[in-house]
């Protein structure tokens, strides 16, 4: 938000470019805020910049220089400390609403976890980072107590202890076993289920343990169980997992499945040693929730169109591109899902397999054992394909035996990890592709973001001032007719105000202009005005027009995309 909150000073003409820039080097250097490094600098007045947030954006601001803060309002959105890292202190409750002052009363994602936390629907005050910082050093929490549901399980008169050289290996598989872990681990898993969480994060720190899920894409903490049951609820889920609970040094990897009112849930494991214990994340694999219809992935219908012509070409090779956790194996899932036929062969290398889809051949892989993607992608080419799915390309290995099977007759599906879809290129003869095989054998590539979606209980209209939708990059003749919207929080979306997520699409089909830019090397900038000139919607425009059709919001399109 720090980022946005420049370029809207600097569009009012509040800073200089110069200015900025210099804030931006101080903010990384010190660790602190821009507003922060703006005021230090002496480019900026507290007052000037309160009075500017509220004459902008009608955010009503609070003189914090007498508040006593309330210890339960504290307890309410969690540790203490966290106030001072989120520069936000809770002021008052009326009713289901928390008033919660803040220096950046427009940072989302400290919002939407306080609203997650507390259940409450949240209203921003705008107040002085000095203040801020005052009302948090007057205030005091006696009681640091690590309770909430976990009460029934605290001992007071067991010692704990943070750094374990020895343990009883016996003892530990006893304990884990008893009936309050096995209760603890069963609630976290249920709770997690039932909240539509895809990871399970269990971590260690030196004076605290804390669970946190990931949900929609977003972390948010949701529990802190006692410290001295760190060690038996990592050994009961190993157990669980088939780990050894003895090894403590080395990453483990694993996989359980439970079963809960007629479903079936898949839950994959990883450890790997911290400095105060083993950290633990769970993976969900839900099959029922996985999305294997296209028309329902976030796909524009032009776009869409697009990507249905690429896919169905008897070869060539179409990649996927986005950081990990953007979707795109379901992206990749989909397509399979709609070329599965009786009459073609489709084989898949993926590390690991999420999903079982009937009908395909999956194969697992093992680098312990030598089978990677390149060693599995090579025996395909044996079995008589039509079309292959190679989960990651990592090495020129594979990458020039996917390009020899694309050239050969054969659709290859796989994914890289750059950041949009003319980059991709680049990144292909940066391994070590010849540019003209990339050229001959690549026929579309895809981009793709995450974003949450409105939840349709809670979706109102909301004004946004005309700036920042400049600044968000809808063109000037569509600002007048632009309506936005967002969640004000409801019991559905445990008053976060999002419920779901929808992916963004960038589509670069492989026409005669890229391809000769690829041939002769060309820089990811000339290949995307090729594209965009070819009438490639980029990842920001997608977000535009889901914003437009009232799917998501601004904070979610600046969230995962970049001009």
């Amino acid at each position: 938000m720090s980022i946005r909150l420049g370029q809207v000073l600097l569009r009012a003409q509040i800073i200089t470019e110069d200015q900025l820039n210099q804030a931006m080097s101080e903010q990384k250097i010190k660790g602190i805020s821009l507003s922060s490094a703006l005021i230090d600098l002496g480019f900026l007045l507290e007052d000037d910049l309160l009075d500017f947030l509220h004459k902008r954006y009608g955010v009503p601001s609070i003189n914090l220089t007498d508040l006593e803060l309330d210890p339960k309002l504290v307890e309410l959105i969690g540790p203490a400390d966290s106030m001072q890292k989120n520069q936000a202190v809770p002021v008052r409750r009326s009713g289901s609403t928390l008033y919660l002052a803040m220096v950046d009363p427009f940072n989302v994602s400290v919002i939407d976890d306080i609203k997650f936390r507390t259940g409450y629907h949240v209203e921003a005050l705008v107040a002085s980072e000095t203040e801020i910082k005052r009302a948090i050093d007057r205030f005091t929490d006696p009681a640091s107590s690590f309770d909430g549901v976990l009460d029934d399980f605290e001992d007071e008169g067991m010692e704990v202890v943070v750094h374990e050289e020895s343990f009883d290996l016996s003892e530990l598989e006893k304990t884990a076993e008893e009936a309050p872990v096995v209760k603890l681990v069963n609630l976290i898993l249920a709770d997690a289920i039932a909240k539509g969480a895809s990871d399970i994060h269990l971590e260690p720190y030196e004076k605290y343990f804390r669970v946190r899920y990931r949900i929609d894409g977003v972390l948010y903490e949701v529990m802190k169980p006692p410290l001295r049951m760190k060690n038996a609820v990592i050994s009961r889920i190993k157990i669980m997992s088939q780990l050894d609970i003895a090894e403590r040094r080395l990453p483990q990897g694993g996989r359980f499945l439970i079963r809960m009112q007629n479903r079936q849930m898949d839950f994959r494991v990883s450890l790997i040693p911290t400095l105060f214990g083993e950290k633990v994340v769970l993976r969900l694999l839900d099959k029922s929730k996985l999305q294997l219809d296209m028309t329902k992935l976030g796909f524009e219908h032009e776009t869409l169109e697009i990507f249905r012509k690429a896919i169905y070409k008897p070869f060539g090779m179409i990649l996927v591109t986005g950081p990990t956790g953007s979707g795109k194996t379901t992206t990749l899932y989909s397509v399979l899902s709609e070329l599965n036929k009786i009459t073609d062969n489709i084989c898949t290398a993926e590390d690991p397999i999420e999903f079982n889809l009937p009908g395909i051949n999956q194969v697992q892989m093992h680098d312990a054992i030598g089978l990677n993607f390149a060693t599995a992608l090579r025996e395909f080419l044996r079995q008589d394909p039509d079309i292959i799915m190679v989960g990651e390309i990592r090495d020129l290995e594979t990458a020039e035996i996917g390009v020899k099977a694309a050239l050969t007759g054969h659709l290859v599906l796989s994914t890289l990890h750059t950041n949009d879809a003319p980059t991709t290129i680049n990144r292909m003869l940066d391994m070590g592709v010849e540019p003209f095989l990339a050229s001959s054998s690549v026929i579309m590539v895809v981009a793709q973001r995450l974003v949450r979606v409105i939840c349709p209980d809670c979706k109102e209209p909301l004004d946004v001032p005309p700036d920042a939708l400049l600044d968000l990059g809808v063109p000037e003749e569509e600002i007048y007719d632009f309506t936005c919207y967002r969640g004000q929080g409801c019991g559905k979306c445990s008053n976060i105000g999002y419920r779901g997520r929808l992916a963004l699409y960038e589509v670069m089909p492989m026409d005669e202009e890229i391809k000769e830019l690829t041939i002769r090397r060309a820089t990811a900038n000339e290949i995307k005005k090729a594209a965009v000139k070819a009438g490639m919607k980029t990842l920001r425009q997608s977000g535009i027009t889901k914003i437009k059709e009232g799917v998501t919001t601004i904070e979610e399109a600046l969230r995962v995309t970049v001009d």
